[in-house]
């Protein structure tokens, strides 16, 4: 595991794995729908518990309706908990879009900030939705921890840690940050895909040499 190692060969073994995932999933892109920075963001919050497919099924319309922060600040929170219904803890998750369009309007003159800083100061948004942001609306470099990230991470010895911003600095001090954007989101697909939770497929993964987990049973 990663606490028996060097950093210097936590940090080569980083690279290996960085550059194997990067083989396997070349396009490294986030699978929300979006247009702008402000339906990117709108499109995260609204994923929290809920599959990237089904946001994409509500969006559309979602957009159609209220496409700004503007128009999404002036809405009637019970239309947009009706736009938003099926994507699960709907009433949170309207609230903080009208939450989060109304600041952007007020502080930020309508356009959504570009800082880590700033992001997480909007309601509804934390580090993980502020990361994803960065890096795919203003390629500014975000390591985005979800539940596959930290699995993945964990499984592969590459941090010990289970709270998301303690992976997220561990993630950091092993890959330049050009690196981060790509990395997070081929971890999660790699999660999703190979190294799923309750029965990894590790028969079929390519990590297998860079993997101090490969067959262990049970292992978070």
């Amino acid at each position: 595991m990663a606490a028996r190692e060097s950093k210097a060969a936590r940090v080569a073994r980083a690279g290996r794995i960085a550059a194997t995932l990067a083989r396997l999933y070349p396009e490294a892109r986030v699978t929300l729908d979006f247009k702008t920075p402000w339906q990117l963001l709108a499109a995260t919050i609204l994923s929290a518990q809920c599959t990237d497919e089904r946001v994409n099924v509500v969006t559309p319309a979602l957009f159609r309706r209220y496409p700004d922060p503007q128009a999404t600040a002036a809405a009637d929170v019970r239309d947009l908990e009706r736009l938003v219904v099926t994507t699960g803890f709907f009433r949170q998750k309207a609230r903080s879009l009208k939450a989060a369009a109304k600041q952007i309007v007020e502080r930020y003159r309508g356009e959504v900030p570009a800082s880590m800083d700033e992001l997480v100061k909007l309601p509804g948004v934390g580090r993980k939705t502020a990361n994803v942001v960065l890096g795919h609306a203003f390629g500014i470099p975000g390591l985005a921890v979800d539940t596959h990230v930290g699995r993945v991470a964990y499984r592969l010895g590459l941090t010990r840690e289970s709270d998301p911003d303690k992976i997220e600095a561990d993630l950091r001090e092993l890959l330049p940050p050009e690196q981060w954007t790509a990395f997070s989101m081929r971890l999660i697909l790699h999660g999703r895909r190979v190294c799923v939770a309750r029965k990894p497929r590790c028969a079929e993964c390519a990590l297998v040499a860079d993997c101090p987990t490969t067959g262990v049973s049970n292992f978070r």
